[in-house]
């Protein structure tokens, strides 16, 4: 029994949890491969892009050096809020405070824009693998009671009559997994990979504050 012949078999709640979960796995694998398109050019980027910052004579050669390694923009922020124009002189409630503080602000909504920009689709990827096993357990659940339903008037059970409608309906469960397991895996493979590109970016983030914090 595969997938095919419980469709032709089941019912529309069947049907719909089959539909639910093929939607599952093919919006996984998407999410999947762009994660690790982003995750792959993050990684290769971010440290580039810092060393070029860090080699460069002055603040202009550093902020073009970042720019030739920099595709994804996560680093470029970063300096554009420690080098863009200043709002000291200006009569708003940001020039009020110190300029370490003015550019401490700066520096966290940057790290905040990269972060999210790193983090997207982790969201789809925690929903799918935590929900896609109670989904194919749902299509079991209701298989087992459309098969059973339909055996009540078949006179006498045996184990051969209950045990044939009982095993396709498992293989809801087993659709439920093969979908969750890739999902989850991601998940965390990509959790901790950007963790090490955001850790990156924060210590790049406390270096630019500390050396243009004191300026005057």
């Amino acid at each position: 029994m595969n997938l095919v012949a419980l469709w032709q078999q089941g019912d529309a709640v069947s049907r719909g949890v089959i539909v639910v979960l093929l939607c599952m796995s093919v919006l996984t694998w998407a999410v999947i491969v762009y994660k690790g398109w982003l995750v792959a050019r993050a990684r290769r980027s971010v440290p580039r892009s810092i060393a070029a910052y860090w080699q460069a004579a002055d603040a202009t050669a550093a902020w073009q050096g970042v720019r030739a390694h920099d595709p994804l923009r996560l680093v470029l922020p970063l300096l554009d809020g420690v080098q863009g124009p200043d709002v000291a002189a200006q009569a708003t409630l940001e020039a009020t405070g110190s300029r370490a503080a003015r550019l401490t602000r700066r520096l966290r909504e940057a790290l905040g824009s990269a972060s999210r920009q790193l983090q997207w689709g982790q969201i789809v990827l925690a929903t799918i693998g935590s929900t896609a096993p109670f989904v194919g357990l749902l299509g079991t659940v209701w298989g087992i009671n459309h098969a059973l339903t339909g055996l009540a008037g078949a006179g006498a059970l045996s184990i051969d009559k209950v045990a044939g409608p009982v095993g396709e309906s498992l293989i809801m469960t087993a659709f439920g997994l093969l979908v969750a397991i890739p999902s989850v895996m991601a998940y965390n493979v990509f959790g901790r990979l950007i963790a090490g590109v955001v850790e990156q970016l924060d210590g790049l983030a406390h270096d630019l504050l500390a050396l243009y914090g004191e300026a005057a």
